[in-house]
């Protein structure tokens, strides 16, 4: 139903009512002059007019009732022609019965203001002023014709101007009353379009938030604390033990003591670390607590700019000071390299001169790379088709079989956000490194590239599987630190450039110790930031 039809029903459905009360009351006037005679008011001076008047009033009340149903003219038309109908028809029987002193006049006051209600302030002083003059046309008319003998209008004037009073009260009440209902359904809707901007807000927050009560159930939950909570099923009124442990501790250790600092948390392997905020929602103690999540990997991406800057700052004032004499130490080498009354144990020497002079000269250049990595600029694109692009050229740059590197086929066809050259620099040096460690591996494929989406998260990953001997544990705690390496020519900043460029992608680099045929094999998951969320660019 449209707004234009309800109106005309709110319209209509008091004048079906109005009809009604005319049905019932001409009915009621026509059954008690019929049948009971103890009451001489009604028509006691005029019985024929008053009979042919009810009879009159109750076929126009059935004509009325066709007529409103039917809509056979206009609301307001058939209103005033009712209300004028009323107005005659009360009159007519009043003076059949005896003038003002019958009583019958007060049925006018209902008449007036009930089509006041329904009508403009012009018409409704017409519907007063015309019963008035109906009712003193009445008692004049008696007053003439000698049918009254004492003069009554004293009491025709009161009702006069109680008629005109009501008329303009009930008509100033239902104008209120209108304004006041637009108002109330104005502030309403501002009320909901309120509600649901705040609702969208919310739910659209990078920050997550819950709202628990004093018994730790929660009250509500927005998509953010969603998807860093890895909840896919609905979570609202139900325990916070439910959806985190941790959590829950945390926040009772909070409540014990305000001053107790949260700690970060993670509520899988692969999902960033969460440092959880605390409040409490009023002053009662039977308030509420509001939970506000943060995803670190923002914060650490801020950090990691300020430390990459710091670290510019620092290899530029390396380069100056160690890169001159170093060059000249590799140049005198590579002279007393050339000198022919070397002997053999001497030119083992110089090649050893030679080879970390070279190896200092690579941590130099890596450590400046790293320094003066662009910002990454995450674009959205397909993972897979990005793949295939990627392993034509890397087939083709490092003239390797073509067997030894595969795409998994039951990887799935998924959305990243992240800088594609940056990604391109990561995934080659892993899978650079895989293939060295799976020298020893007669089989094909080498490596492994994955893709797929957990089943509880909305994250997409991509895994660089390779069938080497694997990562001890302890060596597991240290990969991604910087010039951390067990090879002897090794400088020990690919993973951990990997890993810082990850997180400037929001993303994270993670290893996860496999077993496959040859007794070992590693994996190295990128986790990819939500795809749905445009990533803040840090400055």
């Amino acid at each position: 139903m449209t707004a234009s039809t309800e109106n005309i029903e709110i319209n209509w459905r008091p004048l079906r009512l109005f009809n009604l009360y005319r049905l019932t009351l001409s009915g009621l006037f026509l059954t008690l002059f019929l049948t009971a005679s103890t009451i001489q008011t009604l028509g006691s001076e005029f019985p024929a007019l008053f009979l042919y008047t009810i009879l009159g009033y109750l076929g126009l009340s059935i004509l009325y009732s066709f007529s409103i149903n039917r809509h056979w003219l206009p609301f307001h038309s058939q209103l005033n022609i009712q209300v004028v109908s009323d107005i005659i028809a009360i009159t007519l029987l009043m003076h059949a019965s005896g003038g003002v002193i019958s009583g019958l006049g007060t049925l006018l006051l209902i008449s007036v203001g009930t089509g006041s209600l329904l009508t403009s302030r012009k018409i409704a002083l017409f519907y007063g002023s015309l019963a008035t003059i109906s009712v003193l046309a009445a008692e004049s008319y008696q007053l003439i014709h000698g049918i009254n003998v004492v003069t009554h209008y004293t009491q025709t004037g009161i009702l006069g101007a109680t008629l005109v009073t009501a008329a303009l009260a009930t008509n100033f009440l239902a104008r209120r009353s209108v304004e006041s209902e637009a108002l109330a359904k104005q502030r309403s809707l501002d009320l909901a379009n309120l509600e649901q901007l705040n609702d969208y807000i919310i739910q659209h927050m990078q920050t997550g938030i819950l709202v628990v009560d004093v018994n730790n159930d929660v009250i509500l939950i927005n998509e953010s604390a969603r998807r860093l909570l890895n909840i896919t099923s609905p979570s609202s009124s139900m325990p916070l033990s439910n959806i985190s442990l941790v959590l829950q501790d945390q926040l009772q250790v909070w409540k014990e003591s305000l001053d107790t600092q949260p700690i970060t948390f993670r509520s899988s392997k692969t999902s960033p670390e969460i440092q959880p905020k605390f409040a409490r929602l009023g002053n009662e103690t039977t308030a509420g607590f509001l939970i506000f999540l943060e995803d670190t990997s923002a914060m650490a991406q801020r950090a990691q700019q300020l430390k990459l800057a710091s670290l510019g700052r620092l290899t530029a004032s390396i380069a100056h000071e160690i890169r001159n004499p170093l060059g000249a130490i590799s140049h005198a080498s590579q002279l007393l390299g050339e000198s022919p009354n070397l002997d053999t144990a001497d030119i083992r020497l110089t090649q050893i001169i030679a080879d970390h002079t070279k190896r200092v000269n690579g941590i130099i250049e890596n450590v400046m790379r790293l320094s003066r990595r662009d910002r990454a600029e995450p674009v959205l694109f397909n993972l897979l088709e990005w793949l295939d692009g990627f392993t034509d050229d890397f087939l083709r740059s490092e003239q390797i079989d073509n067997a030894d590197l595969e795409i998994d086929p039951t990887s799935k066809a998924l959305e990243v956000r992240m800088d594609p050259s940056q990604l391109h620099q990561v995934v080659w040096n892993l899978v650079r490194n895989g293939l060295r460690h799976s020298n020893d591996y007669e089989g094909q494929p080498k490596v492994i590239l994955k893709t797929g989406i957990p089943d509880n998260e909305k994250k997409p990953y991509l895994d660089i599987i390779d069938h080497g001997p694997g990562i001890s544990p302890e060596q597991t705690l240290h990969i991604f630190e910087p010039f951390y390496t067990t090879e002897s020519s090794g400088v020990g900043l690919g993973l951990y450039i990997a890993r810082e460029l990850c997180e400037g992608n929001q993303a994270r680099l993670d290893y996860i110790k496999i077993s496959n045929e040859n007794g070992g094999g590693s994996c190295f998951r990128i986790t990819f930031a939500d795809p749905r969320r445009k990533q803040q660019q840090i400055t």
